[in-house]
């Protein structure tokens, strides 16, 4: 049997003491940052799908001169959440990503095609295909 009161609730903390809320540490006690990285690194960095994506949205958009309330509402989507797709904020579903390419004239493959050639472009600058190598490209299925 326990010690403890039978009315009681015994109190497990996840944290240690000094990371509890409320509790700030001072600044002598705080990790040093990381030493910022460098700028080079960063442009090496495989793009994430849906900036690919955004991208490939926003430059067909801008291409037929259409504006961003008339695309959302063909697609039948709300303006700000394509604006958020665009700037690849907002991972969208193959329903949406659908509704905007056809809204745009494209078919999903179009657009998973068209975004899979920038993907193709980033890499082959990014990093130098090795010669005799049999393998320089990418499959993508959708």
């Amino acid at each position: 049997m326990s010690n403890e009161a039978p009315n009681q609730a015994r109190v497990i903390p996840l944290r240690p003491q000094s990371a509890r809320p409320g509790s700030v540490r001072p600044l002598s006690e705080r990790p040093a940052t990381a030493p910022p990285k460098d700028p080079s690194a960063r442009e090496t960095r495989e793009p994430l799908w849906r900036d690919l994506v955004g991208d490939v949205l926003r430059r067909e958009r801008l291409a037929q001169e259409r504006t961003l309330k008339d695309v959302a509402d063909a697609a039948r989507i709300s303006m700000p959440y394509l604006s958020e797709v665009e700037r690849g904020r907002k991972e969208a579903s193959s329903e949406v990503l659908a509704a905007a390419a056809h809204a745009l004239g494209l078919g999903l493959g179009d657009l998973l095609s068209l975004a899979q050639g920038e993907l193709t472009r980033h890499s082959a600058r990014s990093r130098r295909a090795v010669p005799g190598s049999p393998y320089n490209g990418m499959c993508l299925a959708a």
